[in-house]
């Protein structure tokens, strides 16, 4: 038809009816139906939302209890702690990266990894250690080839380890284990395969097995060689494979090169985590991949992995970081924030071992009650193992991740309660307390720790996070997951009484700026070309006291060595 009342009538109809249905109608129903009658209306919607997201997180296992009357410390809570005391974590891994770097670095291609934490059974008792691999740079290679950096500088070389609470009187760690070759202070302790072929920094393609020997370590004014005896890698037994690698590393030197024989192994995706990400891509990795040296003296990586959804019904997400494998940076060579990933349902349902000279991959299933990982084992049988059948001698240092605990300890912020109306009002919020760390305010990260869980008397691995109420700084309670095989994955959470003060950690940092022994120590070596350097304050329960830890460093302007030259403790009394 000629006219165009008819579509400019549908044109406004449809504008009334977004108007008023989109617009109107909603804040109607709120103002004058919701609002007088929220909690009653949102009460099965609040109900759905904490049941599903403490299923979606697994805060249901969390045993919540009293911690009871919190008294002073006294010496006896001391003497009854020896083996607590033995084992109190006094070096902080930040400062100490830089301590390995310059103390066992001991050549300019040599990186030191990432700082794990770990323990080990030693003269019949458990202790807590650190250690770190030692890792190749070929950045750093002097005069550097194709031959070097293809053929023979192949791999990183063995490992540095020292028990988390001594100190030289220099202030730098006691080792157990340093030097090339690793020499070893603790028999229980050897290292014999110290070869890395497989790391978290080595991203690089090499040809080991070739004609030509590899470097292994220096020795003096001169080298030691090797020739790699291991499985690892694809072996060019053919012109064919040859010309295929050739072509895939645009590199026409595998073709050309004499050294490379019928027996050469090509080795390729050696980064632990892109490894297992080509192998396994539906599986979502923790950012700390860590090193053990097994009865055998042989190095593998522990890797823990999770199965995670963002369409979980009802349940609150959160986010995840997902460190890359290579650090990304702006074209002006500024590190970006890593990338994170929002998930509303996560469980740490694989351990992966990696082992560092044949670079094998083994999956075991440590959650058999996931049923995404039940499909994928359906899916790809024979990939995914019992956890029973790790190795004894790996299975004894499984630890529960880091990345799992963040996610359900700030989801526990909020659903621990449980209760509609406290819930819905926020009566009982809480937060992760905050500590300093290089003169600023940082969230405090859960450490791992040597203690009697309350009502036990024998110390076992813990990895533990004080709690403080929403917009206050006192502790009102404290979280500890158990790592020990028989009572593997427990979460306990120990709520202190809210009637008592109970200091947090920021609390003990103010009172140890205040103390004036301690703050004017700290101006003077501020002022003296150095710079002062506060580890992580662990707070640490004893009986039914606290004992606070801070271990302060000291780093001078003309030196990365980090030196350890105090220990600041405190109880929840002075």
């Amino acid at each position: 038809r000629q006219s165009i009342r008819l579509p400019l009538l549908t044109g406004a109809l449809w504008l009334a009816s977004v108007f008023l249905i989109g617009g109107l109608l909603p804040g109607f129903l709120q103002r004058y139906v919701v609002e007088p009658n929220e909690l009653t209306l949102e009460t099965p919607y609040i109900e759905h939302n904490i049941e599903f997201t403490r299923r979606a997180f697994d805060l249901e296992k969390i045993e919540s209890q009293s911690f009871g009357p919190v008294r002073d410390l006294a010496p006896e809570d001391l003497l009854e702690n020896e083996d607590v005391l033995r084992n109190i974590r006094l070096w902080d891994y930040r400062p100490l990266q830089q301590t390995y770097q310059q103390l066992q670095g001991l050549r300019p291609y040599y990186a030191i990894g990432e700082i794990d934490v770990d323990r080990y059974e030693i003269d019949g008792v458990q202790r807590q250690v650190m250690l770190a691999g030692r890792e190749l740079d070929k950045s750093r290679l002097p005069a550097p080839s194709w031959v070097n950096r293809n053929l023979e500088f192949t791999h990183g070389y063995g490992v540095v380890m020292n028990p988390v609470n001594e100190v030289t009187s220099e202030g730098q760690p006691n080792f157990f284990i340093k030097n090339l070759p690793p020499q070893s202070r603790v028999p229980e302790i050897e290292v014999t395969r110290p070869e890395i072929y497989f790391g978290e920094m080595t991203d690089d393609t090499v040809y080991v097995g070739s004609a030509r020997q590899e470097f292994s370590y220096p020795s003096g004014d001169e080298n030691v060689y090797t020739n790699y005896e291991g499985t690892g890698g694809i072996v060019l037994d053919s012109s064919l494979k040859r010309l295929a690698f050739a072509m895939r590393q645009s590199d026409p030197n595998v073709l050309l090169s004499r050294d490379i024989t019928s027996t050469t192994r090509v080795q390729f995706r050696r980064q632990i985590q892109d490894r297992v990400r080509e192998l396994t891509p539906f599986l979502m990795l923790d950012a700390d991949p860590y090193l053990v040296v097994n009865d055998e003296g042989q190095l593998f990586w522990l890797q823990d992995a999770y199965t995670a959804s963002n369409n979980y019904p009802y349940s609150t997400p959160t986010r995840i970081a997902v460190r890359p494998s290579v650090v990304q940076t702006t074209p002006g060579g500024v590190a970006l924030p890593e990338p994170s990933r929002t998930v509303n349902y996560l469980r740490n349902s694989v351990k992966i071992v990696i082992d560092a000279y044949n670079g094998t991959v083994a999956y075991y299933v440590s959650d058999v009650t996931d049923p995404i990982i039940q499909s994928y084992a359906q899916a790809f049988p024979g990939v995914f193992q019992p956890l029973d059948q790790m190795p004894a001698d790996l299975r004894a240092h499984i630890r529960y991740p880091i990345d799992l605990f963040w996610a359900q300890a700030r989801q526990y912020l909020t659903y621990h309660m449980t209760d509609v109306r406290v819930f819905y009002n926020k009566e009982d919020l809480w937060q992760i307390p905050t500590e300093i760390f290089q003169d600023a305010e940082q969230q405090t990260e859960p450490y791992y720790v040597t203690l009697p869980i309350p009502g036990q008397r024998t110390p076992e691995y813990l990895l533990i996070l004080p709690f403080s109420p929403a917009t206050k700084n006192n502790m009102i309670a404290w979280m500890a997951v158990r790592n020990d095989p028989e009572v593997y994955g427990e979460i306990h959470v120990y709520e202190l009484p809210k009637q008592e003060l109970i200091f947090g950690p920021l609390q003990v940092e103010g009172r140890i700026d205040q103390e004036p022994a301690i703050s004017q120590q700290f101006t003077l070596w501020d002022q003296r070309g150095s710079s002062v350097i506060r580890g992580n304050l662990l707070v640490l329960p004893l009986n039914q006291s606290f004992l606070y830890v801070e271990p302060v460093y000291l780093l001078s302007e003309t030196s990365a060595l980090p030196e350890l030259k105090r220990i600041v403790t405190a109880s929840n009394t002075g």
